[in-house]
């Protein structure tokens, strides 16, 4: 399911900004090279007329990163990633204070400071007076924001991915619902402010924690599997139309055997796609156990599970 960001464009030759249905959404999105199920397209449709998140979850390399990337190729958007891991905070995802700049700033208009306090008979009134003035050096001007702060700010509506959400610590949920209810955000320090214009919103996880019902209720869930035959077939000769169908289908099938094995981890869509370039690139005709055993590195992490697959190669391919 991966997308091959190419331009999208709609019959008159101007670049599309908006799904006209479920069966455009799975159009566009297959332009984009993604292809989808009917599910996928009517979640990602009722996501963007309802302006709710998604929450999408699922085993790792189903093409729940890819789908945002795609929906971002197919609206025109501009997409903007949050990467969650543990330890994230408001600081790194939301804004950070450019201390620096405001130190430069001071040193720069030190003599109108020194104007505004020269009177002061207190050092009291002193800082009274400069507290006056903080609005000044407590600006956007001194803001640099972070990817949810971009997001809001964004004139031109975007697609915001908030990848991993799942690696995140329980704490940043909290801080999401506000972003993610009302699309706005409290900077203590300049008050409330809102999306400048609603941005679409991908949220993934791949079950690392479970996610919190007050974040669940907020978004529209969507769980991505392992395609079936039909739908994973197509998408190998999607991304590799130079392979030939009975090579796609001989890929497709052992890896859905292999799936079906007591093994650490099982083969994603993405190394399905990687075992098919590999194959493309030894221009391999023919699946056969030996091709099997010498390409397994392609799709398998795990020495344990290398040597049991290798021991069902035969089998595999019947």
């Amino acid at each position: 399911m991966k997308a091959m960001l190419r331009p999208i464009e709609n019959n008159e030759g101007t670049r599309c900004c908006k799904f006209e249905g479920v069966a455009d959404v799975g159009a566009k999105l297959q332009r984009a090279g993604y292809i989808c199920s009917k599910e996928i397209a009517t979640v990602v449709y009722l996501a963007m007329v309802t302006q709710k998140p998604i929450l999408v979850e699922g085993p790792a390399g189903v093409g729940k990163t890819e789908l945002a990337k795609a929906v971002a190729n197919s609206l025109n958007r501009r997409m903007i990633r949050l990467q969650c891991y543990e330890g994230l905070d408001e600081a790194k995802a939301l804004y950070e204070w450019e201390y620096g700049k405001q130190l430069l700033y001071t040193q720069i208009v030190k003599d109108k400071i020194n104007e505004v306090i020269k009177d002061a008979a207190t050092l009291t009134e002193a800082l009274d007076r400069i507290a006056g003035e903080e609005d000044a050096f407590f600006s956007e001007r001194f803001i640099q924001p972070r990817p949810l702060l971009q997001a809001l700010y964004s004139e031109e509506p975007v697609v915001l991915l908030i990848d991993e959400v799942d690696k995140a610590d329980p704490e940043f949920e909290a801080f999401l619902l506000e972003i993610l209810s009302d699309f706005q955000i409290s900077i203590p320090e300049l008050g409330t402010r809102k999306a400048v214009e609603i941005p679409f919103v991908v949220l993934t996880s791949n079950n690392y924690r479970d996610i919190s019902d007050a974040l669940k209720r907020r978004c529209i869930h969507l769980y991505i599997d392992y395609p079936d035959q039909d739908l994973e077939l197509k998408i190998v000769q999607l991304k590799y139309p130079e392979i030939s169908r009975q090579l796609a289908l001989q890929v497709v099938d052992a890896v859905r055997h292999i799936r079906k094995l007591d093994i650490k981890k099982k083969p994603s869509i993405s190394e399905t796609l990687d075992w098919a370039h590999s194959l493309v690139a030894l221009q391999v005709k023919d699946l056969s156990p030996e091709t099997m055993a010498d390409t397994l590195n392609m799709i398998v992490k795990y020495k344990a599970d290398m040597d049991l697959i290798r021991r069902q190669a035969g089998h595999l391919l019947k």
